[in-house]
């Protein structure tokens, strides 16, 4: 029997490792996140997807051609159990500027959410309230968040399936009030590879007690329909993530990104000829002309369907 090669979980490491680098630096060049001076505010939560994007941006930052500051930024949300020196702990020894917000949102969610209720959505939002307003009273130029490329493919089939919409979460974007470019530099990266970096690099999860277990089912039942494709079709995932970035608006049914009444029609065609189909256009001439026995009046319009006969 051959012994195993104690080298090999090493060398396997070094694989993962460079692969997210690579990843990572993949997704900052294709949409310009970090540029020379910026100074990068790294939400870390305290999980193994924003621990992971902390280690990874951090050797990035020692290579890259350009200068940029890194800010590990992390609040303290008052759950139970909270241990505030786990973080400062970790970020004092890998030698990274942090800083440690505090606000109680906690008591919030439980005062205003019910009992059995999911909390995720108004935690998120009083979390990134308070993340926004300290990232602009600290001149931060972007903000980077964790997520990851099933968290962007999960999010994409949340919306299509509970809100019959074509979107997903961008790996680049800018607040509702244009105050903040917030970034995702795992964008190109999946969970399971982090979740091994995480472990390899014994990072201290903390664990949220708050929402952490507390997933919604909808986004529960989506990663478990995620997890069955891609054990019965290895490599699904990445194939949904590659096609949210090889979008053909000609190909869908939205008419604000295609003109698809333009599309053949002749020239000198009237731009509403269409309306008669909803019976907003001008009255066809045997409308006008006198209606036979116990037809309807010539003054009441007739519908789109019943004009094709339907």
């Amino acid at each position: 029997m051959t012994a195993a090669d104690p080298r090999k979980p090493q060398h396997e490491f070094h694989k993962l490792a460079k692969r997210l680098r690579r990843q990572v630096g993949q997704a900052i060049a294709d949409f310009n996140m970090i540029e020379d001076g910026d100074r990068v505010m790294v939400c870390l939560s305290g999980g193994k997807d924003s621990y992971g994007m902390l280690d990874i941006l951090m050797k990035l930052q020692a290579k890259a051609p350009v200068r940029f500051e890194l800010v590990a930024v992390h609040l303290d949300q008052k759950q139970p159990g909270y241990e505030p020196d786990v973080l400062p702990r970790h970020l004092r020894a890998v030698g990274v500027p942090f800083q440690i917000l505090e606000q109680d949102t906690y008591s919030v969610v439980k005062r205003v959410v019910p009992e059995g209720k999911t909390m995720c959505g108004l935690c998120s939002r009083l979390r990134r309230g308070a993340l926004y307003t300290h990232a602009k009273r600290e001149g931060f130029t972007k903000i980077a968040l964790g997520h990851h490329r099933d968290d962007i493919v999960e999010t994409m089939f949340l919306n299509l399936f509970h809100h019959a919409k074509l979107s997903a979460m961008p790996p680049k974007l800018k607040s509702e009030d244009g105050a903040h470019i917030v970034i995702r530099p795992l964008a190109y990266c999946a969970e399971d590879d982090l979740a091994a970096y995480a472990e390899a690099n014994a990072f201290p999860i903390m664990p949220c007690n708050l929402c952490g277990s507390q997933e919604t089912l909808q986004r529960k039942a989506i990663k478990a329909m995620l997890g069955e494709w891609e054990r019965k079709h290895p490599g699904r995932i990445d194939q949904i993530f590659r096609g949210i970035g090889d979008v053909r608006p000609s190909q869908l049914a939205d008419r604000t990104l295609f003109d698809f009444a333009a599309l053949g029609a002749r020239d000198g065609a009237a731009p509403d000829a269409a309306a008669w189909l909803l019976g907003d256009g001008p009255a066809a001439p045997e409308a006008i002309a006198a209606p036979a026995a116990g037809a309807r009046p010539a003054t009441e319009p007739r519908t789109g369907l019943e004009i094709l006969g339907a």
